[in-house]
């Protein structure tokens, strides 16, 4: 794989979660390497979607939940990245991407809003590694280091 001056890296919720989850050890430090070097070199990509996923599992899926406060000023850090909105538009490029590749709906939303992001990549372990969809390539955030893709 190498490296590209104009990568950018869309980044899904999974990430996040993983980045925040002390729980989650070798995951937790490699979700925390790709956010710090994505943030460090502005290279990172959301959506609305992604912020309000975050949010939800930070507050009530982990155990022990973070203090809402805590999930809040996280969210309010990250949507500096630009969070692409959830549009009727970015719904019917979902719909269509659902349709082409059977990927579950939201999986789709996330594709689609990594392209109107203008994203390169996209960092998730839902989809599977190394795939190109939709002129994105999809990266398992797990199997390669950020250095990788992004450089030193």
């Amino acid at each position: 794989m190498s490296v590209l001056v104009d990568t950018t890296v869309f980044v899904d919720t999974n990430v996040f979660v993983y980045a925040r989850d002390l729980s989650q050890g070798a995951k937790h430090e490699r979700a925390r390497e790709w956010v710090d070097r994505l943030w460090d070199t502005g290279r990172g990509r959301l959506s609305v979607q992604v912020l309000n996923e975050l949010y939800v599992t930070l507050t009530r899926k982990l155990d022990p939940g973070l203090p809402v406060d805590d999930a809040r000023a996280d969210v309010r850090d990250l949507a500096a990245w630009g969070a692409v909105p959830v549009t009727a538009e970015l719904i019917e490029l979902a719909w269509g991407i659902e349709d082409a590749f059977g990927f579950s709906y939201w999986d789709a939303l996330v594709v689609a809003a990594a392209r109107v992001s203008g994203a390169t990549h996209l960092l998730t372990e839902d989809l599977q590694h190394e795939q190109e969809v939709e002129g994105l390539v999809v990266i398992d955030p797990f199997a390669v280091v950020p250095q990788h893709l992004l450089g030193t």
